[in-house]
């Protein structure tokens, strides 16, 4: 991501080394907090639109869980008024509602872990900014006298490893292994012995949850 990318550049900036190369090091400075400030507010736009595709994420989860609970209760109206077929097609439409709820699962929990990396992405920055702000002048002081003794400062603001951009590319990693995976299982088309058997047990699993509820009417 580039963004992160460029954050990571900013937390890693070594400003009394930045000062010291620098022909102008005031106007250095300044350019470094305005890049700064124009970054942050990215960030906080990002972590804004993060958080909102998460709380889309978990109410279409919510839907699609009580799609599958509906399903359900189809199934058992339908067992009541003795409709098998119209019972083992709603347990059908409700095994399937819940697996696409584990779907979503999965993206809520990757969704977090993106917001989560934006999030230390931008309390770092915002850290440095005032680092940087608190002490510039500080760092041109020391600057001035580096020249004179022929020698630069240690770095006193240099924040991170680049933790948030090795934590997006590992995410950006398993995003694309996983749509990888459904490319190449899609492309593999055609029922194999494998397909059958589990035709065969997505049947028997319908057959016996219509049992359970039949049987649960008649105990009624």
């Amino acid at each position: 991501m580039a963004l992160l990318e460029r954050v990571g550049t900013l937390l890693r900036a070594n400003l009394n080394d930045l000062i010291d190369k620098a022909e102008e090091p005031e106007k250095m400075v300044k350019q470094v907090i305005l890049d700064m400030e124009n970054q942050l507010m990215q960030v906080k736009t990002q972590v804004a639109i993060g958080i909102a595709d998460l709380h889309l994420l978990e109410r279409k989860a919510a839907e699609t869980a009580q799609k599958g609970d509906e399903w359900m209760r189809k199934a058992e109206l339908a067992v009541t008024k003795q409709h098998d077929d119209l019972a083992r097609a709603a347990i059908e439409r409700s095994l399937e509602t819940k697996k696409l709820a584990e779907s979503f699962t999965e993206q809520i929990n990757d969704q977090k872990a993106q917001v989560e990396t934006l999030k230390s992405a931008l309390h770092r920055l915002e850290g440095k900014l005032v680092e940087a702000k608190a002490k510039s002048e500080m760092l041109l002081a020391r600057h001035r006298r580096a020249r004179s003794s022929g020698s630069a400062a240690e770095a006193q603001l240099q924040i991170g490893n680049g933790t948030a951009v090795s934590a997006w590319d590992r995410m950006n990693h398993k995003v694309s292994k996983t749509e990888a995976l459904a490319q190449a299982k899609t492309e593999l088309l055609g029922e194999n012995i494998d397909d059958r058997f589990l035709k065969l047990e997505k049947e028997d699993e319908v057959e016996r949850m219509l049992q359970e509820l039949k049987a649960g009417k008649e105990r009624r």
